[in-house]
């Protein structure tokens, strides 16, 4: 049985599109997940949009899985720093039918291809995305790594 690619996450926070771009080649991504809830960003580059034609100029797709967001008020708790209260909200929510669809569908793409899950926030730790790595890597063995 082949080995599950590696999966990755990364933050775009304090980083700019060709540093992001830059970190996923590195890494030989080739399918980024975006879980954001809103694929919007303030951030020149990082809406949905354009976001996936910057990358699909570098031979990376683009898939957007809306409702393996955090809810508003786990987006609200993280911004205040209470990780751990935004961890509850995040667990409770991927509980919901769309949320365990998109977590099924981000998991076996995952399994075959080296993939990378993206957010806002720089420290994968205080992300919802780490949970969804957790949840992917207890399923498919692979290994974690936040760029």
């Amino acid at each position: 049985m082949p080995q599950t690619p590696p999966l990755a996450t990364i933050g775009y926070e304090a980083a700019t599109l060709t540093d992001v771009i830059g970190r996923l080649k590195g890494a030989r991504v080739n399918l980024l997940i975006d879980v954001r809830a809103i694929a919007a960003s303030r951030r020149p580059g990082f809406s949905k949009t354009m976001f996936a034609a910057s990358l699909a100029e570098v031979g990376i797709d683009y898939l957007h899985l809306r409702a393996l967001g955090t809810p508003k008020a786990g987006r609200e708790a993280a911004r205040a720093g209470r990780t751990q209260e935004m961890r509850e909200i995040y667990e409770a929510h991927l509980e919901e039918p769309d949320a365990q669809t998109q977590l099924v569908q981000a998991t076996q793409a995952s399994e075959r291809r080296r993939t990378a899950l993206l957010c806002y926030e720089a420290d994968a730790a205080r992300c919802h995305r780490r949970i969804v790595a957790e949840r992917i890597s207890a399923v498919t063995g692979a290994e974690v790594t936040d760029l």
